[in-house]
């Protein structure tokens, strides 16, 4: 059992959690190990309070402020962008809103994430724990333009183009939702690389990232009344 706060290992978890070092990534809690073991993710190391290492120790590396009963390390994995339904983040620089988007896509069956320029590491800390474990189940994929995306390339901005309707939409046909930041929304040049722009109609100024790309791909994949 781990019982000092300079064990070697410790050390590289901690290095993991504030992401000094990249191509693995900490999941911290039992419900999200559960997550990554439902998906057929094996951790790299498994550290559980009282049996792996001490309570005080364990506790150290953790980012939670009320600590942990349990710990992985896994390896990140990255996919390639992958239709029939993506979902690109562009500028997203929330990490919540990153790990709030990966939720939404596995709940109404998106078929990978997009990771695009100045959008927050997927595979951090805050991300991780607001997928609430849907980074094991939803291929995540790295681009650097627009170019790169599967389909038909559809903006969601606050006011441009016709409001999203997508119900009973053909799944043998490729289609990417491009989301930027909220306040922001997306660069000039990444709406004319887009095949159209859509917007989601309400009442107020805008939507934050997660909630726009959680609501479009509800509309997009969802069944049409008879």
């Amino acid at each position: 059992m781990i019982t000092s706060h300079t064990n070697p290992l410790l050390k590289d978890i901690r290095r993991l959690q504030t992401r000094r070092e990249r191509g693995r990534f900490v999941a911290e809690g039992e419900d999200l190990l559960a997550a990554a073991q439902h998906a057929g993710w094996k951790p790299v190391h498994l550290l559980r309070a009282g049996i792996d290492v001490t309570e005080d120790a364990l506790a150290k590396v953790s980012a939670l402020g009320s600590g942990t009963r349990a710990l992985g390390v896994f390896e990140e994995r990255w996919a390639q962008p992958a239709g029939p339904l993506c979902v690109a983040l562009w500028g997203v620089k929330d990490p919540g809103n990153v790990g709030t988007v990966l939720r939404g896509a596995l709940a109404f069956g998106a078929d990978s994430v997009v990771v695009g320029p100045g959008t927050a590491d997927p595979y951090g800390p805050k991300a991780v724990r607001a997928s609430m474990g849907a980074i094991f189940d939803v291929p995540v994929a790295r681009a650097t333009s627009v170019d790169e995306l599967p389909g038909v390339r559809i903006a969601l901005d606050a006011r441009r183009g016709d409001p999203l309707r997508g119900g009973g939409w053909d799944r043998s046909r490729d289609v990417t939702l491009v989301v930027g930041a909220e306040r922001a929304g997306l660069a000039p040049d990444v709406l004319e690389a887009c095949d159209r722009a859509a917007h989601i109609p309400i009442a107020n100024e805008s939507l934050n990232a997660a909630m726009a790309a959680t609501l479009a791909v509800y509309e997009l994949t969802r069944v049409p009344e008879a």
